[in-house]
């Protein structure tokens, strides 16, 4: 009798036991990974075990031995820091309820926790989006909890809205990527995918492009995950390069604009001009970048690169390029003595955060001037033979050189026989001027000094002839 009524004791304690069922709601998306949470309890000899519905999943004895059921091997693991079971590949008949066990053999305890997995899908578009276009994405959950709250983040993780339904206007490439659909509920919260495909080209480079020597690479490329099918999608019509000069530069270099070619894949006719050709070859099929072979300071400009695409959807990128330059006046041949003036600019007034830097050669005098060699242009009032050589600037901003250019000086001292020609040339040049004033002067004396007139002179002949007078 006292062994029967110890029995029900026990039984009516495990009864009464503080950790009681409750039930957890959950959202999960098809083909997505969910946790079911469990609270961590302080035992190393637990049983668990995890059913759904009426079929067992996962089972774990308090010696740690685990069994999954053949139906859920490969999509279910339980963490054996707290018994939580994650599953993952979610299919459309695992919305359900599912219920974890645990108890301690050796103190009766057991605790029982039922969870409710819920559907929730998306709505987005079924073809990619070109830069321009608007973007709707819609949340959609079912069987929804009062107080579920819904919000929705962009693919660098900033909040958008906390609406099931949002609208995002003149998309870009920063609008690729997967959108996240935060569902709340009971103080949890889960992140439903909805994948967004944009099709843009890659950025710019930083504007503007600095550059002074050749070749000249002019990026445009789409992104590696953009295809030529998706463009074929969006009805691409051609394409081109176009070059508009900077104020006071030249005409620009040859060959533009250049024209796309559609088939058999997309690239650029390069047949105007020999200056242009496509850089080696990456793996993104779509980088349709150009390179110039040689640049000048003509070539300083705008140039642009376009994808016209139906309904005169375009998409374009535009890289200002400035070519840094240097002059030397009066030349790069200069005799020893004389004052050379070199200037060194990009053909626009520089902004605040960039400044140019002075390199002369080593064995310059100007070397001991370094820091004050910061103008763009640099003055040396008399050259000497030790200020030949290459004459670097640089342009920077701040820590960083951008770009650089050089001009090799020639100083030296005027030979010899140089001299002895000017010094004919100068006496030739002499002797003319005193030949021509000379031939002046004659000419003005003969105007001044008038020739006399002859006076005839008659007579009267001895021997008769005919009567008259004659002269002699």
């Amino acid at each position: 009798m006292k062994c029967i009524s110890g029995f029900l004791l026990v039984l009516f304690a495990s009864f009464l036991s503080p950790t009681g069922a409750e039930d957890v709601h959950l959202y999960g998306q098809e083909g997505g990974t969910v946790t079911l949470p469990m609270e961590k309890w302080d035992s190393n000899k637990v049983y668990v075990k995890w059913t759904s519905g009426t079929r067992s999943v996962i089972k774990l004895n308090s010696f740690g031995s685990e069994t999954i059921d053949e139906h859920w091997k490969g999509r279910v693991s339980l963490s054996k820091t707290d018994f939580s079971l994650t599953i993952t590949n979610i299919g459309p008949d695992d919305f359900t309820s599912f219920t974890c066990e645990l108890s301690i053999p050796s103190t009766k305890e057991y605790k029982t926790t039922t969870f409710k997995l819920h559907m929730v899908s998306t709505e987005q578009p079924a073809s990619p989006l070109l830069a321009g276009e608007t973007l709707t994405l819609k949340c959609n959950i079912k069987d929804m909890l009062a107080g579920t709250q819904i919000g929705w983040l962009n693919p660098k993780g900033n909040v958008q809205n906390r609406n099931a339904l949002l609208t995002v206007w003149n998309v870009t490439g920063e609008d690729h990527g997967d959108w996240i659909c935060v569902v709340t509920c009971q103080g949890r919260k889960a992140h439903i995918k909805a994948p967004v495909k944009v099709i843009d080209l890659s950025p710019a480079p930083p504007q503007p492009l600095y550059t002074s020597s050749s070749p000249l690479h002019l990026p445009c490329s789409f992104p590696s995950y953009i295809s030529f099918q998706d463009l074929q999608a969006k009805n691409i019509q051609g394409g081109h390069w176009t070059f508009a000069p900077s104020q006071g530069a030249g005409s620009g270099p040859s060959g533009f604009p250049v024209n796309l070619s559609l088939e058999p894949k997309l690239s650029w006719n390069l047949n105007q001009t020999k200056n242009l050709d496509v850089p080696a070859k990456t793996t993104n099929d779509l980088d349709l970048s150009i390179k110039m072979k040689r640049v000048t300071k003509d070539d300083r400009g705008t140039y642009t690169c376009t994808f016209v695409f139906n309904k005169g959807l375009t998409l374009k990128r535009e890289i200002l390029v400035e070519v840094l330059h240097i002059v030397s006046s009066p030349g790069t041949n200069v005799p020893v003595g004389h004052e050379v003036n070199l200037t060194c600019n990009v053909g626009q007034p520089l902004t605040s955060d960039l400044k140019l830097k002075w390199n002369p050669p080593k064995h310059s005098s100007l070397n001991s001037r370094l820091n004050s060699l910061s103008n763009s242009t640099l003055t040396i009032q008399e050259a000497r033979e030790e200020d030949s050589g290459r004459w670097n600037c640089g342009l920077w901003r701040n820590t960083t050189m951008l770009t650089s250019a050089e001009i090799k000086l020639k100083i030296e001292q005027a030979p010899t026989d140089v001299w002895l020609l000017i010094t004919i040339c100068a006496a030739a040049v002499v002797f003319i001027l005193i030949l021509i004033l000379t031939v002046i002067l004659i000419r003005r004396h003969r105007k001044r000094v008038k020739p006399r007139r002859r006076v005839p002179k008659f007579c009267r002949c001895k021997d008769p002839k005919p009567k008259g007078f004659y002269t002699y």
